[in-house]
């Protein structure tokens, strides 16, 4: 056996915790006697100190002692003062060589600055007689590396801090809610907050000598620039570290001047100086392969090597075609040769050349480019540059509005005469067999049936039915039609179904309907589809400022369909000074009906279908005299169809359109590029021969992949709808610097595609984007006599357009449309051309020079950002 152990000795914790915390308290309690004792000494001899010297500095009648108190606010703020800021060496240093001590500001969150004497006098509560003496030069400046300061604002008190050369001052500034306030500004914050904390009293700016209507907010930047807003100027300028008062001082006495002379400004913006802002490697990568995007749409892109505005044309021409539009001089033809290879007209001066007189780039370079430019779409630095500098111009422009409203409203109300109702708006994307109101179709079927109900007007079953037959076979009256009967409208059932929303075209569901009323190939001739589509050019020309852009289809089926549609137009004389027409073109997504069909062999005998005819009649216009009167009044190539349908993106080296024998249907960009392709060339072969030229604006961008905005952007002057926009910044961004025309219909959108409230219009107008207004299928989506002004005013109530905004739009599609130098001219001014507001003309435009300064300035900025200040914009517009 063991002996027992003896009793354990060990300490318990919780007696371990007791002395630890008896330790720490003696610890802490002489710690706080030894640091007491310290301040205490401080305290004392800067009381003494500062007493002595307001002794030398007052008579004795105004000194009052209770001034220095040593009550507990000033041992606070002394204490919070201390624990804010380090001193350096001992308390004497800070004595000057007059005895003083200099004063330092007591704040919890501004660091050690020292105070100038005036400011020492002002806080003291005491009038100081050296306080005009002195001036900002005495401050000393916050050590650089010091973090950034937070300046707490309250009520009635006026914060200034200086640090490192650059300075951020709020004062005189009154908070906005309204534009109308003709004090103070609004700013849109990034949460659009409303709290009080962003309310600023208004008081007088003593150190800058400004009056109280001079109303200041300087912006610290981040790369030392600073935009100050002064009422009713904008003053941009670089800060510098070396900057002294006197140089601030100047620059504050010019924005006076400045400001004594706003009246005379179209602008609130005057002309900025360029910012030397350090850009890294990383944004001039970025920037360099923007304007290499750029660079590559100038490449493709025609444009005619004489401007329409140079060109002289004689009157007695302009008033024998407006006397007769389908007269047709005779005309020699030229000795110029053209054949077709891979897929490409290809044009000679003579049978026997081997010269190519109109070179175009080939598909392999084409393909090659666009991929190029995807991959710059899809680099993430540049996605993120093109989103900031579009997000910097929507919020700018809304910087614009709160500045100028009230002065863009006022400069519309000087214009005599002029409204919305009273400026020329063209329909820009309107298709022609949809171009009436579905209560205008029912009338003129009734009217038909009740005047002409024994005309033959199709053979169907291998037999000629005449009107009242073919109703008696639907077993349907005149007087049973209604508009919910004819079923035209497109409802809910079209959403996302192109298919369902292309059968609204068959009144009453069917197609026999279609062919008689809304086709000009039938039994016919299409004599009712003339006769519908005069009521409505009449109705156009009634309302006068209103004009269109109709779109008429060609299939490619037989090259024959070019004489039959010259002829229907020719032979019923369809014509108006408001309209034009432009050929929209179906092969893309008919291919495979055809080739099953055994129509077509391959996509091949469509291109010459097409565009064979076009260069027969260009070369010898005695080949086709109706076609060549038609074309006369044709200003662009549309294609269209559903772009929802899957595809496969085509490689850089694609067969050729005779190799292209499959069933299955090209992808967008093959034939956008084809179609461009022989566009180009009978461009310039009709341009050297004195004739009006066709542009390619295409759908593009209502659905599918972003590769058609990709090859929309290299290859067109103006494209329709281009909603896609809204899922690319880059190629949004690319857009706008190029200022490709979009012909937006946002009540069609909301059939088809995209709700209406999710439309990017309002965005893309915000933005600067060239963007216009159509109705696209007035039969399908609209319900009044004027689908256009229907048009804009369900925008106008959505989005809250102003007057100025809806003008805009308006001049925007005058621009984009394909209407005549001479019609343009008396639409928009005699300076059109130009760029900015030297080619407005209020009194004819009723868009202020406000609104035109501002967004040339603004897309001027733009551009010399993206060419890093070399850019070369000519004067006038594109043509």
């Amino acid at each position: 056996m063991y002996p027992p152990a003896p009793p354990s000795s060990a300490v318990s914790p919780i007696q371990l915790a007791v002395a630890a915390l008896f330790g720490a308290s003696v610890m802490a309690i002489s710690a706080f006697y030894i640091h007491k004792r310290s301040v205490d000494q401080v305290l004392d001899r800067l009381l003494n100190l500062r007493r002595s010297r307001r002794h030398r500095q007052l008579p004795d009648d105004e000194l009052e002692f209770s001034d220095y108190n040593e009550n507990a606010e000033t041992d606070n703020n002394v204490s919070i003062w201390r624990s804010n800021n380090k001193l350096s060496g001992s308390f004497d240093d800070r004595i000057d060589d007059s005895g003083e001590v200099r004063d330092y500001r007591v704040s919890s969150s501004i660091p050690a600055a020292s105070i100038p004497k005036s400011k020492r006098s002002a806080e003291a509560g005491i009038a100081s007689s050296s306080a005009n003496s002195d001036s900002l030069d005495n401050i000393h400046l916050i050590s650089s590396d010091l973090p950034p300061v937070r300046i707490d604002q309250r009520d009635g008190e006026e914060k200034h801090v200086s640090h490192s050369g650059t300075t951020m001052r709020v004062g005189s500034v009154g908070r906005l809610a309204t534009p109308r306030s003709a004090g103070s500004y609004a700013f849109d914050s990034a949460g659009d907050s409303d709290d009080e904390g962003t309310e600023l009293e208004t008081e007088e700016d003593q150190d800058m000598n400004l009056t109280q209507d001079q109303h200041i907010i300087s912006a610290q930047a981040e790369n030392g620039n600073y935009m100050h807003v002064q009422e009713p100027e904008v003053i941009v300028y670089e800060a510098t570290s070396n900057t002294d008062h006197a140089d601030r001082k100047a620059d504050t006495d010019s924005t006076s001047i400045l400001s004594n002379n706003y009246v005379n400004s179209n602008s609130i913006f005057p002309p900025i100086a360029t910012l030397q802002e350090s850009v890294s490697a990383e944004e001039q990568e970025v920037l360099k392969m923007i304007h290499d995007c750029l660079d590559l749409r100038d490449k493709y892109i025609f444009r005619e090597n004489v401007a329409p505005w140079t060109k002289n044309v004689e009157k007695s021409d302009l008033a024998e075609v407006k006397k007769d539009p389908f007269y047709f001089a005779p005309t020699e033809a030229s000795s110029h040769f053209f054949r077709m290879e891979d897929g490409v007209v290809r044009v000679y001066g003579s049978e026997g050349d081997t010269e190519e007189l109109f070179p175009v780039a080939s598909s392999t370079t084409f393909f090659t480019d666009m991929h190029h430019l995807l991959k710059v779409v899809s680099v993430g630095n540049v996605r993120s540059t093109c989103h900031h500098r579009l997000r910097f111009l929507e919020e700018k422009f809304r910087l614009h509005l709160l500045m100028n409203a009230d002065r863009e409203f006022v400069a519309q109300k000087s214009a005599p005469h002029r409204d919305f109702y009273n400026i020329r708006k063209v329909d820009t994307h309107v298709h022609h067999s949809a171009c009436m109101n579905q209560k205008h179709l029912v009338r003129f079927i009734k009217s038909k049936l009740r005047k002409e109900p024994d005309e033959v007007v199709i053979y169907r079953d291998g037999q000629y039915l005449t009107l009242k037959e073919v109703f008696d076979s639907l077993d349907l009256t005149g007087y049973d039609l209604n508009v919910d009967l004819l079923d035209v409208h497109a409802d809910k059932s079209t959403f996302h179904r192109f298919d369902k929303f292309n059968l609204k075209y068959n009144p009453c569901g069917q197609s026999r309907l279609r062919e008689i009323f809304l086709k000009q190939d039938n039994l016919i001739q299409g004599r009712f589809l003339a006769e519908v589509t005069k009521q409505v050019l009449l109705d156009l020309e009634a309302s006068k400022y209103q004009l269109a852009e109709y779109r008429i289809s060609i299939y490619g089926r037989k090259q024959s369909e070019w004489d039959q549609l010259a002829s229907w137009f020719v032979n019923n004389e369809i014509y108006s000074e408001n309209a034009v027409w432009l050929i929209q073109v179906t092969l893309p997504r008919l291919y495979n009906i055809y080739r099953s069909m055994g129509t077509v062999t391959s996509f091949q005998n469509i291109l010459d279908n097409i565009f064979i005819p076009l260069f027969e009649v260009t070369v010898d216009p005695n080949s086709h005299p109706q076609l060549h009167v038609f074309l006369l009044q044709v200003v662009g190539f549309d294609l269209v169809d559903d772009e929802s349908k899957p595809e496969r993106r085509p490689t850089k080296h694609m067969p050729t359109p005779s190799e292209w024998t499959n069933a299955f249907n090209p992808a967008f960009s093959y034939y956008a590029y084809y179609c461009y392709a022989n566009l180009y060339t009978l461009n310039k072969l009709r341009e050297s021969k004195g004739l009006p030229t066709i542009r390619f604006r295409p759908h593009c961008g209502e659905a599918g992949d972003v590769d058609h905005l990709a090859a929309g952007f290299l290859l067109c002057h103006n494209i329709s709808h281009g909603i896609n926009l809204r899922k690319s910044p880059v190629l949004q961004y690319l857009y706008y610097l190029a200022q490709i025309g979009l012909a937006m219909s946002p009540l069609s959108n909301n059939s088809l595609f995209l709700d209406y409230h999710r439309n990017p219009f309002p965005m893309f107008f915000q933005r600067g984007l060239n963007v216009s207004l159509s109705t696209d299928d007035p039969l399908q989506i609209h319900l009044t006599k004027e689908p256009l002004v229907e048009e804009y005013s369900v925008a106008a109530k959505v989005w809250k357009l102003s007057s100025c905004d809806l003008c805009e739009i308006a001049r925007n599609s005058v621009y984009q449309s394909g209407f005549t130098h001479a019609a343009k001219l008396h639409w928009l001014g005699d300076e059109y051309f130009y760029r900015g507001p030297r080619g407005n003309d209020i009194h004819k435009s009723n868009v202020p020079n406000t609104r035109i300064s501002f967004r040339h300035e603004t897309w001027m900025a733009e551009m010399q950002c993206v060419y890093a200040g070399k850019a070369r914009v000519p004067e006038e517009v594109d043509h």
